[in-house]
């Protein structure tokens, strides 16, 4: 930034100008008195002009930054009512898988699947009987204990498998609910993402409105800066109005005397010319000069 919009008035080079100035000095002096008015009034002009100047750009700098932290404040809010419709429609999706999820665990109450165990673990404890039948050394009494154990884990397999198989419908309405919980679970990760942004544009907001403080307070400060010096330049401009004023006084003093003495002299030239026509006619000789001061009169 230039220095010279930033600098104080320096007062030292000021100019001041009292009543008694103006009455006691010379015409001389009041001449040299009003050009210096007048050069100092010019450059404190020019410097109230660049005050001015960079004033006004640093207004326009702070216009942009609001602009900018409200364009930040539209898209925040913007990207908040996205996150709105998301969270809705999420709350809404979850519901429903509840809703569905809800239904499964009645349907498979109502078919006691939920009681027991599955068909893998039913299917495994069936292969560990059967190879501990193959393979040890068994009594008739625990043989056939063993083999008894066996076709009861096999009816319940059995049983489950055919309970299991004549319900397809509610593998159906497990696949369905599990895709409404994963589209619940899509917006929700909109949500999260569009919150992020919108942060990110309220932070970035709250920054631009930050910076545009800081801006109009320099504005501000230029600002006082420029009255600081036109009120100064508006000063000597003043005074340089007096000083003319003054100067066009005095000129007129100077006519009126130069034509009071106009008169006088022309009073006294007739006075003596009127005596020497009286002694024109009373004889006496004139000489040149004589005759020459009754021409100018007219008496002759």
């Amino acid at each position: 930034m230039d220095t010279d919009q930033l600098r104080m008035v320096d007062e030292s080079k000021n100019i001041e100008v009292s009543d008694s100035d103006l009455e006691s000095d010379s015409k001389g002096q009041l001449i040299k008195l009003a050009g210096k008015l007048r050069d100092r009034r010019n450059d404190l002009n020019q410097m109230a002009s660049k005050r001015a100047g960079k004033r006004d750009e640093l207004n326009a700098a702070t216009r942009e930054k609001v602009d900018e932290a409200q364009e930040h404040r539209e898209k925040r809010d913007e990207l908040n009512e996205q996150v709105q419709e998301h969270k809705q429609k999420r709350n809404e999706l979850n519901a429903k898988a509840n809703e569905l999820f809800d239904e499964v665990e009645g349907r498979k109450s109502d078919l006691e699947l939920d009681d027991g165990k599955g068909l893998e673990e039913l299917e495994e404890e069936i292969e560990q009987l059967e190879f501990k039948q193959q393979t040890e050394v068994l009594s008739t009494e625990d043989e056939r204990e063993l083999i008894e154990k066996i076709e009861n884990k096999r009816e319940e397999y059995r049983t489950r498998q055919e309970k299991l198989e004549g319900n397809d419908d509610l593998e159906e309405l497990v696949e369905e609910a599990e895709e409404v919980r994963s589209e619940a679970s899509q917006h929700h990760q909109k949500v999260t993402e569009l919150a992020d942004q919108a942060q990110e544009h309220h932070n970035q907001m709250i920054e631009a409105y930050r910076e545009a403080d800081d801006i109009r307070d320099d504005a501000d400060d230029m600002h006082e800066k420029f009255v600081e010096v036109q009120e100064a330049a508006d000063q000597h401009h003043e005074d340089f109005v007096r000083v003319q004023k003054r100067l066009r006084e005095l000129d007129k003093k100077e006519e009126k005397a130069r034509k009071s003495n106009r008169e006088q002299e022309r009073e006294e030239a007739k006075e003596e010319a009127e005596e020497i026509y009286q002694k024109f006619k009373e004889g006496e000789t004139l000489d040149t000069e004589d005759l020459m001061k009754l021409q100018k009169t007219g008496l002759l």
